[in-house]
């Protein structure tokens, strides 16, 4: 296994940058795109604001509004070490999972806004078919996802499993 210290920091701040921009791209907001990114190239998973304004040449203020915004969506959580007074963003465990579940729920909250619509719309109007397939590709991808979740609890702890008899 490579260590830390012999990591091509050059080709880390590449890749950082390159995930960084890919999830942004995915709906991301930037910022926080580039500190979830840093985040994950890091052993512990976890650093402190200066750290993460020194790996990523930002501003303390734009650390600020990045990791607040990764708190609010649990992806990050803010922790203090004892006796320290600095906060220390750490990614959160099976962060993949969690936010993916989260969709789960959303899935849920569009099926019912959908219903609503094509009830006012009409099921035999043009724009209330549209709405209804719409609804028909999200119950769909909910059912889809449910099991999707579950396939990956089962792939996750083999996963590991394998990791871990290396």
């Amino acid at each position: 296994m490579t260590s830390a210290t012999e990591r091509d920091t050059q080709a880390v701040s590449q890749f950082v940058e390159r995930f960084g921009g890919i999830l942004a791209d995915t709906g991301v907001p930037r910022m926080p795109a580039r500190i979830l990114a840093a985040l994950l190239t890091t052993d512990s998973g976890r650093l402190t604001a200066a750290e993460i304004a020194d790996l990523l040449q930002i501003s303390p203020a734009a650390v600020s509004g990045a990791v607040r915004y990764l708190t609010t969506v649990q992806i990050v959580s803010r922790e203090r070490e004892p006796g320290s007074r600095r906060d220390v963003y750490r990614m959160r465990d099976n962060v993949w999972f969690e936010a993916t579940f989260r969709k789960d729920q959303m899935l849920v909250m569009i099926d019912e806004v959908l219903t609503e619509g094509v009830e006012a719309l009409g099921a035999d109007t043009d724009a209330g078919l549209r709405l209804d397939e719409t609804r028909e590709f999200f119950r769909f991808a909910h059912g889809e996802l449910g099991s999707m979740l579950d396939r990956w609890r089962v792939h996750r702890e083999k996963w590991m499993e394998e990791r871990q008899g290396d």
